[in-house]
């Protein structure tokens, strides 16, 4: 009977090894990685290694590493982030990778937090995603300054930090992520004054607005290739770069208002051939507008409301056939023209209330009227009563080579 005994001793002994080696191992959604029938739910900085990917222990470790810097998440977004598995961490999003490598295994591409309520900062760790595509924060509450190891992100399109507590000076790491195309850093507490290479970079979209940017706006804002620039509600001072426009840019919406801008509008202003929205208001502008202006044939909003502009409102302004809105209200105009008065009957929004217009109502005092501010001779234009030749503006100013300017010439130089 012995020799019995010690056979179903044997047995028990490796039916119990068969059981406990075949426990599953599962990732992500909440669960603990399983070994052995115990679920271990302590956190590791990386995740078990994959030899057909060497990615995902790295995406892992920047992952958790992001995730011991949020101090905040009431609203239990990140309890998923748990496991190896990072395809499966809420608001993170995985692809196919590239066919540069050799792996088939998918890899994080892009992670979407918006309105999420976290609170926290960015980790330097970040840049070990590889192969993101777009970092969406927006509507949270995360402090502190972008990591410099934000220019190693090779493949990053898309990042939105809008709406956060970000401080410190412009985050000039983004200016080496190459791909780069879509810039938000709106309603944080940058500071500083904003590079020149900002205005250079391959950018289809530019929002800086409500932040605490100061200094003048840089020289090289002609040559911004963007669709888009928002510079609103900051500390921009001196004046708006006299180039601008010239280059016949792309942009089609310009957001200028809110700062402490002086000096006159430019006349380049006025071949920015497809701009449709553009607002100058609530600054310190002085003189006259550019005839110029007549040129914004796809214009559709144009607001330059609480400055210090003066002279005749340009008749060929009120002709703009794609017009919706004008505002020019608390300026110093003296009079503008009937096409002026027809604005109503087309629909169009037309405010000059607070003007000097003799004979009109809502006017400022007469008194008011008696020292126009800012009106010297240095922003005096002789008004015209012809169409002036909108396209061409380059051969009159010697073109692309004699601007201050070129792009080839201010390729970034960020430490």
């Amino acid at each position: 009977m012995q020799p019995v005994l010690c056979h179903l001793v044997l047995a028990f002994f490796q039916l119990s090894y068969l059981r406990t080696s075949a426990s599953p191992v599962r990732s992500g959604g909440g669960f603990g990685v399983w070994i052995n029938a115990r679920e271990d739910t302590t956190t590791t900085p990386t995740a078990p290694s994959n030899p057909s990917n060497p990615n995902p222990s790295r995406e892992y470790t920047a992952l958790q590493a992001w995730k011991s810097a949020i101090t905040e998440d009431p609203s239990g977004n990140l309890v998923s982030w748990v496991g190896p598995d990072v395809c499966s961490y809420n608001g993170v999003f995985c692809s196919e990778p590239p066919e540069s490598i050799s792996s088939s295994s998918p890899v994080v591409s892009g992670i979407d937090l918006n309105r999420a309520n976290l609170k926290g900062s960015l980790v330097k760790e970040l840049s070990f995603l590889t192969y993101l595509s777009f970092l969406h924060l927006n509507s949270n509450r995360f402090s502190g300054t972008i990591p410099d190891s934000f220019g190693e992100l090779l493949h990053l399109t898309e990042l939105d930090l809008s709406n956060n507590q970000f401080t410190g000076h412009f985050p000039v790491s983004t200016l080496l992520i190459p791909e780069l195309v879509y810039l938000d850093l709106r309603f944080n507490s940058f500071s500083g004054e904003v590079p020149d290479e900002l205005f250079v970079k391959n950018l289809d979209a530019i929002f800086l607005n409500n932040n605490q940017f100061e200094g003048q706006i840089p020289m090289s804002l002609w040559a911004s290739p963007a669709s888009v620039i928002t510079l609103a509600n900051n500390r921009f001072s001196g004046s708006i770069p006299a180039s601008f426009g010239y280059m016949g840019s792309s942009i089609r919406e310009v957001l200028f208002l809110n700062n402490m801008l002086t000096g006159c509008v430019p006349e380049g202003v006025g071949f920015l051939s497809d701009v449709e929205v553009l607002d100058l208001s609530f600054n310190s502008l002085t003189g006259q507008l550019p005839s110029s202006l007549s040129c914004l044939s796809d214009i559709e909003v144009l607001n330059i409301a609480h400055n210090l502009l003066s002279g005749e409102l340009p008749n060929m302004v009120c002709d703009l056939k794609s017009l919706l809105n004008l505002t020019v209200s608390y300026n110093f105009f003296s009079g503008f023209s009937q096409d002026c008065d027809n604005l109503s009957y087309r629909d169009v929004g037309f405010d000059f209330s607070r003007n000097c217009v003799p004979g009109r109502n809502k006017q400022r005092p007469p008194p008011e009227c008696m020292g126009i501010p800012g009106g010297d001779l240095s922003c005096l234009r002789i008004p015209s009563t012809k169409a002036i030749a909108c396209t061409g503006a380059m051969n009159r100013r010697g073109g692309v080579a004699d601007l201050p300017y070129r792009s080839s010439n201010l390729l970034p130089s960020l430490p």
